[in-house]
């Protein structure tokens, strides 16, 4: 039990770095940048921090959709596109990936992803299951052909963001 909470407080403390050094939007220059000192660059994110963020937005959405909370289920399935559309454009190649992630996110993810939109639009719970568990397997479809294979990605089994709601508003 305590692995587990171990684990949760890791991927929240992992994904509010990720998100404090996004909202930042910029970073000191590197000693030997060429810049002089006390100039900034831009800031541009790593592979691995917009990934922990798609992570987040994963989780958030099945958690959404699960409680039925249509509205936070698409502004999370929302936020899941620009995550992808960041990564082709901050990394539209990467290191040794047969495959560009700027080809393969648009073969592998868009259709997940508008399947997933219109049974969420419907608000239809049978068809968010199996549209987001296709679209978990495009994510893992996506790994393999970039050489990732070995980041496998599934339906959340707990909640790492207890404090919160996920419940639909009371109106």
């Amino acid at each position: 039990m305590l692995n587990m909470k171990r684990q949760r407080v890791t991927y929240v403390v992992a994904a509010a770095v990720a998100l404090a050094g996004a909202a930042c939007g910029q970073r000191s220059a590197p000693s030997g940048s060429g810049s002089p000192a006390g100039v900034s660059e831009a800031y541009a994110p790593g592979l691995g921090e917009l990934m922990t963020l798609q992570q987040m937005r994963h989780t958030k959405l099945w958690l959404a959709g699960q409680a039925g909370n249509w509205e936070l289920a698409a502004y999370e399935l929302d936020e899941l596109g620009e995550g992808f559309d960041d990564v082709v454009k901050f990394h539209p190649t990467h290191k040794d990936s047969p495959v560009a992630p700027k080809d393969a996110i648009p073969r592998m993810m868009t259709q997940p992803l508008a399947d997933l939109r219109a049974a969420v639009t419907k608000q239809d719970s049978a068809s968010f299951v199996q549209t987001y568990d296709a679209l978990t397997a495009g994510c893992n479809n996506c790994h393999e052909a970039t050489n990732f294979a070995f980041n496998r990605v599934q339906r959340p089994e707990t909640n790492p963001y207890p404090n919160q709601v996920f419940a639909p508003p009371k109106r």
